[in-house]
C-alpha cells in the first residue's frame, strides 16, 4: 500500500485479513473495468487475488433489465486463497436491477453501496421490483450507503466537452474511487491507465480522472462511512508478479512452447465466447513469429492448424463447445495422419448456444469419445488462470513426444478469472525436443509410419528431398504409409494408435492425495474445481474431519496410480459443473462406486457447496 494514502487518511483504519467486492450493473456501466482495475490495484499492492468476472448472455440486453445485469467479483487476501468467495463483504449496485439479481451473494451486515439515483419508477419497473427496497426495510440488515452518484458524478466532471452522457458513464469510476478508499488502494496504476488510454480523448480522461478523485473524496468526508481498511500484503513466493487471465496465460504459454521447440507458432480460430480474447492476445504477439488466422468457419480454422502441423509449425485452434463439435471430423483427420496439433476448448454452459458466459465442464464427454472411429487423443484441463500457461506447454511437449493431436480444456471460469502469475525464468523451462528426418537420397527408403519407442511416427516436412509420403483421410498401411483396407492391418493400427496415447501415462506425474493416505472420503477434483475443493478440504480438516483431497490434471490417460488411489477410500466424492461425466468414466473404468456432485446452474461451484455434501457424507 501507499504509505501517502495513510498519511493523508483523517478516519480510523481497521486492518482485515481479506475483502471480498463485488461490482454489479447494467452490461454498459463499465463494471468488468472496474473489476479488473480493482483486481490489478490490488496485485500491485501485494495481495493474493481471485477473480470471477460474472458477463451476460446478451450482448447489449435493454438497459436496466435482469437480462443485461453484468457483474465482477474480486477478492483480495493477506493470505493465500484459491476462491473468488462465496459470499461477498461490499456489494456496489449501480441499479435496481443489479441489486436484485446479486443481493443473494451479500453476507448478513455486508456494505451495499447504491446509485440512489438509479431507484426510480422507471429503474424499479426494469427490474420487476414493485416497491424501493431503500425504503421498505428489505434492506435492513445490512449496512446500506445511499450515494447520489449519477448526480455526484455529473456534478464533478461537467465542463467543455463533456456532455451528459459521458458524463453519466463516469460512475464506474466514481464507484472505483469510494471502492479504493474504503481499502487503501493505491489510484495511480488506474490513474496512469486512465492517461495512456484515453491520450487522445481529453475530455474522457479528464472526466474519468475527475470521478476517480471524486470517489475517493466521498469516502474521506461523508458521514456514511466511518472509517477504512487495510488489507495486508501477502507472504507470496519472491520474484516478478503480473496478474493474467486464463486466457491470457494460455497464449502466453503457447508462445513459450513454440519458442522452447523451435516452431513457429500457427493459431486458426472462429471467434467464439469465451476463447475469442485467446485470438485478440496471440494477435498482438507477432514479434515472437506468431501467426494467426481468424477463420470464416471452425471447419476452416482447425484444418488451417492441422495444415500448419503439416508444414512443420505448432499448430494451435481453440474453441467452445459448439465450436468444438464443428471440429470433431477434422480432429480424427489429425489422429490419421498422426501429426502435432493443439485442440482447446474453453468451455462454457450448453446445449448448444446455452449459455454463452457462463462457465461448465460439459466437453469432458465430447472430447474424449466425440469423433468417428476409434480415435482417442490425450486430454489435459487447466486447473485455474496461472496453470493455463503450464499446461499448453505440457501438452505440446506430449503433442511433439508422441505425434498425436491433444486436447486442453479450460473454461469460461477458468478464462476470464484472473490470479497473481510468478513470471518463470525463462531458463528454468526446459526445452521441447523435437527432430525431423533428413534428406533421403533414395526416395523409396523412406519409411513414413516407421516407428520409434513410443510408437510415434517421424514428422517429415513437405518439400525435403527423398521424404515424399501420401497424406489423407483413409487408413494408413503401415510402415509405408499407403492407402489400406486390409482389416487385419486396420484393426492393427487402430491399436497402434491408441497405445501411443495410451504410452502417455509414461509422461503423466503419478495422482498426489493431500490429507490421509486411506480412510473415509476422498474428494476428486478436476479443472477450475482445484480451489473450491482445496478450501472445502482444508475448512472440513480445521474442524477435525478425516478427508483427502487429489486433483486430476491429466484426464486421458490417467496417472498410473489413480485406480490404487480410489480404492483406499471408502467413499470418493467428484464435483464437478455437469452431471458426472468424470465421475462415470471413473466408475466405469475402476469398478469404484464413485459418487457425483453435479451443478450446472452457470456459476462455479461455492465452497459451501462441497463443505455441505462432506459434513453429508462424513456422518
Amino acid at each position: 500500500m501507499n504509505d501517502s494514502i495513510l498519511q493523508a487518511a483523517t478516519k480510523p483504519i481497521e486492518e482485515l485479513d481479506s475483502v471480498v467486492v463485488r461490482f454489479a450493473g447494467d452490461s454498459g456501466d463499465g463494471m468488468q473495468l472496474a473489476g479488473s482495475q480493482l483486481t490489478n490495484t490490488s496485485a500491485l499492492a501485494g495481495n493474493d487475488v481471485a477473480t470471477f468476472p460474472d458477463f451476460p448472455a446478451e450482448i447489449r440486453a435493454p438497459k436496466g433489465t435482469l437480462a443485461g445485469v453484468s457483474g465482477f467479483q474480486v477478492h483480495f487476501a493477506s493470505r493465500d486463497i484459491y476462491t473468488p468467495g462465496d459470499t461477498v463483504d461490499v456489494l456496489v449496485a449501480m441499479n435496481p436491477a443489479a441489486l436484485v439479481e446479486n443481493l443473494r451473494f451479500l453476507q448478513p451486515h455486508g456494505t451495499l453501496i447504491v446509485d440512489e439515483d438509479a431507484f426510480d419508477a422507471r429503474g424499479l419497473k426494469l427490474a420487476h421490483v414493485k416497491s424501493n427496497p431503500l425504503e421498505d426495510g428489505t434492506l435492513a440488515e445490512f449496512n446500506v450507503i445511499r450515494v447520489p452518484l449519477t448526480t455526484l458524478t455529473r456534478e464533478a466532471v461537467e465542463g467543455p466537452g463533456v456532455g451528459r452522457k459521458l458524463a453519466t458513464r463516469c460512475r464506474n469510476f466514481f464507484a472505483m474511487g469510494l471502492i479504493y478508499w474504503l481499502y487503501g488502494r493505491d489510484p495511480e496504476p488506474t490513474l496512469r491507465w486512465v492517461r495512456k488510454r484515453f491520450r487522445d480523448q481529453p475530455e474522457v480522461l479528464d472526466a474519468d480522472v475527475k470521478a476517480l478523485r471524486t470517489g475517493w473524496s466521498f469516502g474521506e468526508t461523508t458521514e456514511a462511512l466511518a472509517r477504512s481498511y487495510h488489507v495486508p500484503p501477502a507472504a507470496l513466493e519472491p520474484g516478478e508478479y503480473r496478474n493474467i487471465t486464463g486466457n491470457q496465460a494460455l497464449a502466453c504459454g503457447l508462445v513459450a512452447a513454440s519458442e522452447l521447440s523451435g516452431k513457429p507458432l500457427f493459431y486458426g480460430s472462429y471467434p467464439i465466447t469465451p476463447a475469442s480474447d485467446l485470438l485478440h492476445e496471440l494477435a498482438r504477439h507477432k514479434r515472437f513469429g506468431v501467426r494467426t488466422f481468424q477463420a470464416e468457419d471452425e471447419i476452416a480454422a482447425v484444418t488451417s492448424a492441422i495444415g500448419a502441423a503439416y508444414g512443420g509449425a505448432m499448430g494451435v485452434t481453440a474453441s467452445s463447445g459448439p465450436g468444438i463439435a464443428l471440429k470433431t471430423e477434422a480432429m480424427g483427420l489429425a489422429v490419421m495422419l498422426e501429426l502435432p496439433l493443439l485442440v482447446l476448448s474453453i468451455q462454457r454452459g450448453g446445449p448448444s448456444t446455452g449459455l454463452p458466459t457462463k462457465p461448465e465442464q460439459t466437453d469432458l464427454l465430447q472430447v474424449m469419445f466425440g469423433r468417428s472411429g476409434e480415435a482417442p487423443l490425450p486430454v489435459l484441463a487447466a486447473s485455474g488462470p496461472t496453470d493455463c500457461f503450464d499446461i499448453v506447454i505440457d501438452a505440446w511437449r506430449i503433442a511433439t513426444r508422441l505425434m498425436t493431436p491433444v486436447v486442453v480444456l479450460s473454461d469460461a471460469f477458468v478464462a476470464n478469472g484472473a490470479e497473481p502469475w510468478r513470471i518463470p525464468d525463462v531458463e528454468t523451462l526446459k526445452p521441447i525436443e523435437v527432430s525431423h528426418p533428413q534428406a533421403n537420397g533414395g526416395a523409396t527408403s523412406f519409411r513414413p509410419y516407421a516407428r520409434d519407442e513410443w510408437l510415434a511416427r517421424p514428422w517429415a516436412l513437405p518439400g525435403t528431398p527423398g521424404l515424399m509420403h501420401r497424406v489423407g483421410s483413409l487408413e494408413k498401411e503401415d510402415i509405408t504409409g499407403n492407402v489400406s483396407y486390409d482389416p487385419d492391418n486396420h484393426e492393427h493400427m487402430v491399436k497402434l494408435r491408441a497405445q501411443k496415447v495410451a504410452n502417455a501415462v509414461n509422461l503423466v506425474p503419478a495422482l498426489e492425495v493431500t490429507g490421509p493416505a486411506s480412510g473415509k472420503l476422498l474428494v476428486l477434483s478436476w479443472g477450475g474445481t482445484l480451489g473450491v475443493c482445496r478450501q472445502a478440504v482444508e475448512r472440513v480438516r480445521a474442524g477435525g474431519g478425516a478427508v483427502a483431497h487429489a486433483h486430476l490434471r491429466h484426464l486421458n490417460p490417467l496417472p498410473a496410480n489413480t485406480g490404487d488411489v480410489l480404492r483406499r477410500y471408502e467413499r470418493v466424492l467428484v464435483p464437478e459443473l455437469n452431471l458426472g461425466q468424470l465421475a462415470m468414466l471413473l466408475r466405469a473404468r475402476f469398478l469404484v462406486d464413485v459418487e457425483s456432485l453435479g451443478k450446472v446452474r452457470g456459476r462455479p461451484f461455492w465452497v459451501n457447496d462441497v463443505t455441505g455434501v462432506i459434513d453429508e457424507m462424513l456422518g
